[in-house]
């Protein structure tokens, strides 16, 4: 019997649904048998989440561990001893802070001491460093009260900002681990520098390795945040920043190390890869030199340093608007606060070893002036060149008479002898002061195994890490760690200055390791977002 055609058209739509059932079963089965390699398999997300909370977990009780042994291990002379200012420029120190409660800032500032440096007799409030004492004060007044004493207060700043330097450290290390910040390599950027090619975020990101890429986990990037951690957990128990905050050594490096810290931090930050708007954290870095500049006499080193490391990003090729506007800010902002401190004054633009940076933010003008010609003409590299030289050569020319104007008035003042004593030898400053000091001595191996320990092996390693994972941020724990290592081999006494940008790079090579380790075990090394 012949069957109707409607008949035969529901038989074949049958079979259709029938080999789509197939189909999908036959691809079920597959996945199932993968282990559940596929990425929306429950299995897999369940995986993933868990992962992340134990992830996260662990790095949130890491961070609380060392920073809480951070606190612990500074307050033993506390412990041992009660609290108690020790040694002699800490009691000085403690004395100046206990006029400044007593008397108010007014009168601190005019404060002629007549029982120091007897007959003589001092201006001490126009010739220290009262950050620290502004600090311990504004603490004392409103943040703790009457439950402790100002000498309490004094006591335990140390510990206070030893933990908060350590906290800064870490951050430090995590912005120079995001991928958006290290996604290129110093060789390529110098290729490009050569062939005057400006690699922009979006290519960076498109040439960066898979290793590079990391993953996110609950919005934050690993292994930035285990670089982070281990960092954070460096900076609390080594001994070059241990001997400059230990509880009750009320000195000015107490609180500056953790100045400076925050200082590079925002700096950095301002030059973060994809955001438009991080500039206006250069701004916030002038703040903090500010405060830097009021609580230690380093601050010159801090000043030359971020110096030095704009005139780099320029002779690598990653001069952009990013670049001239986070510096431009942070110097024009940081020099007009600095010249507020009565101990300072003019400084900043007078004194020749801080005349390099003022350099620097003159050329940063011009260049950013011919850049502007040059997008407004549409001129060609070699056009762009010539007008770069020609404009070049008249702020030099211009430049140079200035000086020959300003320098048979004086104007300019010598080099420090501590500054000199850098380049000679400490013998020989012709200061008998600096002379005599033994901690103005070149610093020997021992020295550093002493002070650094085992970061004198992480250290070169997180230094080459950055350099096969460069970027502007992190470009500027290469130009640190030279600077740094240079000036403590001159002066022992520098190696405090070592501290931080060794705990960074350890803690960028153990994060990294660590995280590439973990990575193998739970999941294999993949990337994505949980």
């Amino acid at each position: 019997v012949e069957s109707s055609p409607s008949g035969a058209s529901s038989r074949r739509r049958r079979r259709r649904r029938r080999r789509r059932r197939r189909r999908s079963d036959m691809a079920s089965c597959s996945s199932s048998s993968s282990g559940g390699g596929s990425s929306s398999s429950p299995s897999s997300s369940a995986s993933g989440y868990l992962f992340g909370l134990v992830w996260l977990g662990a790095a949130a009780y890491a961070s609380y561990f060392f920073l809480e042994q951070a606190y612990r291990i500074r307050l033993q002379a506390i412990d041992e001893f009660g609290p108690v200012i020790h040694e002699f420029d800490p009691y000085f120190n403690y004395r100046a802070t206990e006029y400044l409660y007593e008397h108010g800032a007014k009168k601190f500032l005019t404060w002629f001491d007549y029982k120091v440096w007897y007959p003589l007799g001092r201006p001490v409030g126009s010739t220290i460093y009262p950050g620290m004492q502004f600090t311990a004060v504004f603490l004392k007044n409103h943040i703790v009260g009457d439950r402790m004493s100002l000498n309490d207060v004094c006591c335990y700043m140390p510990a206070w900002f030893g933990a908060l330097a350590s906290l800064l450290i870490g951050l430090l290390a995590y912005e120079c681990s995001l991928p958006q910040n290290s996604n290129m390599t110093l060789f390529g950027v110098l290729v490009d520098a050569m062939k005057g090619r400006y690699t922009d975020d979006k290519t960076a990101a498109s040439r960066s390795s898979g290793g590079s890429a990391g993953r996110r986990i609950f919005g934050l990037s690993s292994p930035a945040v285990e670089c982070g951690v281990f960092a954070c957990g460096i900076m609390a128990v080594v001994p070059a920043h241990i001997m400059r905050s230990v509880g009750g050594g009320y000195d000015n490096e107490s609180v500056a190390v953790s100045a400076m810290s925050l200082t590079y931090l925002l700096w950095i930050r301002s030059l973060r890869s994809g955001d438009d708007k991080s500039w206006i954290y250069g701004l916030l870095g002038g703040v903090a030199y500010f405060y830097m500049v009021a609580a230690w006499g380093g601050y010159v080193f801090v000043l030359n340093l971020v110096g030095v490391h704009a005139l780099a990003l320029v002779l690598v090729g990653r001069f952009g608007k990013k670049v001239y506007l986070s510096y431009s800010l942070f110097y024009a902002v940081g020099t007009a606060l600095a010249v507020q401190v009565p101990v300072v004054g003019w400084a900043p633009l007078k004194s020749i070893e801080q005349l390099g940076p003022c350099v620097v933010f003159l050329g940063y003008q011009v260049l950013y002036l011919c850049e502007v010609i040059r997008k407004k003409r549409r001129l060609s590299r070699a056009d762009a060149w010539k007008l770069r030289i020609r404009v070049g050569l008249i702020a030099a020319i211009a430049g140079i008479v200035l000086v020959m104007l300003f320098v048979p008035s004086g104007y300019f003042g010598p080099i420090s002898s501590r500054v000199r004593g850098l380049f000679v030898k400490h013998t020989k400053t012709g200061n008998p002061l600096v002379d005599s000091v033994a901690e103005h001595q070149p610093a020997s191996s021992q020295a550093y195994f002493q002070y650094l320990h085992h970061l004198c092996t992480l250290a070169p390693i997180g230094f080459l890490i950055v350099v096969f994972q460069f970027g502007d941020g992190p470009s500027f724990l290469l130009v640190y760690g030279v600077t740094a290592y240079f000036f403590s081999h001159k002066m022992v006494r520098l190696i405090l200055l070592t501290g931080p940008i060794a705990s960074a790079l350890g803690g960028i090579a153990v994060g990294r390791i660590f995280a590439w380790a973990i990575g193998q075990l739970w999941g294999g090394g993949d990337e994505g977002e949980t």
